[in-house]
């Protein structure tokens, strides 16, 4: 084959260190990460949470790691977040879990409706389900350090 073809679309969260709510204008901070994804090749297909998380629907170039698109992601917006009030930084760890295109609307959706997702369930047991549903062996106590 001439060419290389490949899916690479992520459902990637993380959180603010130990949880606190450190996001002061997560609507500014969507658009700005989105601004990010857009300058490094990524394509945001979706980007929400709220004060103490953020969740990305992202389709990342084959060339580039999973964990250099986060690490991008978590610096930029740590740094932008940094000029532009109080913040404390992200957590060291993410998850990052790849979606069926057949499955992209409904992460979408998932994502763009975490405001109201979250008056019913925290962010931990959130959190936890993914891992659950993906598959991914971990220990609870460790999850969150």
């Amino acid at each position: 084959m001439s060419h290389t073809y490949a899916s690479t679309l992520f459902h990637i969260v993380f959180s603010t260190k130990e949880r606190q709510s450190a996001i002061f204008d997560p609507a500014k901070l969507w658009a700005y990460v989105a601004g990010v994804a857009r300058n490094l090749n990524y394509e945001a297909l979706a980007i929400g949470g709220t004060e103490n998380h953020i969740h990305l629907l992202v389709r990342i170039p084959s060339h580039v790691a999973i964990s250099e698109a986060v690490q991008k992601l978590k610096s930029n917006s740590s740094r932008w977040l940094r000029e532009n009030g109080r913040w404390l930084g992200w957590q060291e760890g993410y998850g990052a879990f790849s979606v069926s295109v057949s499955k992209a609307d409904a992460v979408r959706r998932y994502i763009q409706n975490q405001p109201e997702h979250h008056r019913r369930r925290s962010f931990e047991d959130e959190f936890v389900t993914l891992l659950n549903k993906s598959g991914i062996a971990f220990d609870r106590s460790e999850v969150f350090g």
